[in-house]
């Protein structure tokens, strides 16, 4: 196998860089840069030289030998100056050494779970953590990240062996013709799926890193740009008192009270009147009412989606067409209204966000308890014990694909490319 190198850290100019090296040749490379192979996990200072001996730089040294290391292998790193042209000078040594080279973009992970170090659901949460920009987004990912959905999946999956082993004692007396299947495992098989079933009522992963998604929606020229602009706090949308101004679909993610958002500002509804661009923005507009977590209704009261917010704009405006129960008066100009609908938002997202501690599932992550919950409700009602005990191997199979023992190579292409080069 190769031994890789990349930059860990941020990008120069920078106070301090680290160069990480896994791989059997690290040691061999590390001890050809520093002159020595310093003591196992602990730092050293070191000067360190390319092979004509000229210095590159005067840092620190650390050796990790494997296989208890974050990668399971053999592991150094480079604590260096932050300049461009140390890094330049230190990775340019090191890819002169035979059998190195740099590292692919999440390969140092994907070599971790290669090896046993982390599971497939934990990568999933490292990935999360990295493109983390909000605390609850930091939580959800650390919860991950640290193993709580592999340690709950692994209890689960302990107990689907346990109920298979029972089965097996069953239909090892099949031959007497007692191949009956005792009342007390159905019940525990339907418990098993019924914990399943309520772990899937965890908030969306993708809502957590996307952004609670709120469309403002309504007929041109009721506010909707106005509105979109007072609540992202930027112009971020062109507002005009002619009709059919926006056309396409703006996106625009911000933080309200520590919570993801993204807010969809479109074109307006209408049925007549507009032109061919703009039919093409309704059309857009009609899908992204259908993708959103929440939409804000702008127009004549009652005509909005279902479940939809009545809001009332413009309520600085003289002759106004007032609503009757709007949810919301706002005025964009005079920030009437603001505060409190976005701290309605914010009151409203939350309950679809993780809580201090909870889980949050990826669309993956949910399909495959959602199988797993399925097949261990079959297996419950299953009085054949030779179906039952396949219902529960599907279940088990399901777990594996999550937690990654099993994993097709196009799943795990998709989640380590999300990382950067030197994660």
């Amino acid at each position: 196998m190769d031994t890789i190198f990349a930059l860990s850290s941020g990008s120069p100019p920078a106070g301090i860089a680290v160069v990480r090296v896994s791989g059997p040749a690290a040691g061999s490379a590390l001890g050809s840069l520093a002159g020595r192979l310093p003591q196992p996990r602990r730092a050293s200072r070191a000067a360190f030289r390319n092979a004509a001996g000229n210095l590159l730089d005067d840092g620190l040294a650390l050796w990790f030998p494997g296989p208890n290391t974050a990668t399971g292998e053999d592991l150094a790193e480079l604590h260096l100056h932050g300049g461009r042209a140390i890094v330049a000078a230190v990775e340019a040594a090191l890819a002169a050494m035979p059998g190195l080279r740099r590292a692919e973009p999440g390969e140092f992970t994907r070599r971790a779970f290669a090896n046993g170090r982390i599971d497939l659901a934990e990568a999933e949460g490292l990935a999360d953590l990295l493109a983390a920009e909000t605390e609850i987004q930091r939580r959800a990912a650390v919860a991950l990240a640290g193993g709580a959905l592999s340690r709950q999946v692994e209890v689960w999956r302990e107990r689907l062996l346990a109920l298979s082993a029972r089965l097996e004692a069953v239909l090892d007396f099949d031959d007497e013709d007692v191949a009956a299947l005792p009342a007390s495992f159905g019940r525990d098989v339907e418990g098993l799926a019924s914990e399943i079933g309520a772990a899937l009522a965890a908030p969306s992963a993708e809502t957590l890193r996307e952004g609670y998604r709120v469309a403002l929606a309504g007929p041109p020229n009721a506010g909707k740009s106005t509105l979109f602009n007072a609540i992202v706090d930027s112009e971020a949308a062109i507002t005009a008192p002619l009709a059919g101004t926006t056309r396409d679909v703006l996106l625009r993610p911000v933080a309200l009270g520590g919570l993801p958002f993204t807010f969809v500002d479109m074109a307006g509804l209408r049925g007549n009147g507009a032109d061919e661009i703009e039919e093409i923005g309704i059309a857009r507009a009609r899908i992204e009412i259908e993708r959103a977590d929440l939409v804000l209704w702008l127009g004549p009261e009652g005509e909005g989606p279902e479940r939809a917010w009545e809001i009332e704009p413009q309520s600085d405006r003289a002759g106004r067409r007032a609503k009757r129960a709007p949810r919301h008066r706002v005025s964009a100009v005079t920030g009437e209204g603001l505060p409190e609908l976005k701290r309605g938002l914010i009151d409203h997202a939350v309950r679809a966000m993780p809580g201090p501690g909870d889980r949050a599932l990826n669309r993956r992550q949910r399909a495959l308890l959602a199988e797993a919950c399925d097949a261990v409700g079959v297996a419950a009602q299953e009085k054949d014990p030779l179906l039952a005990a396949e219902g529960l191997r599907q279940a088990r199979l399901a777990f594996d694909r999550l937690v990654g023992r099993s994993a097709t190579e196009d799943v795990l292409d998709a989640l380590f490319g999300r990382f950067c080069i030197g994660k």
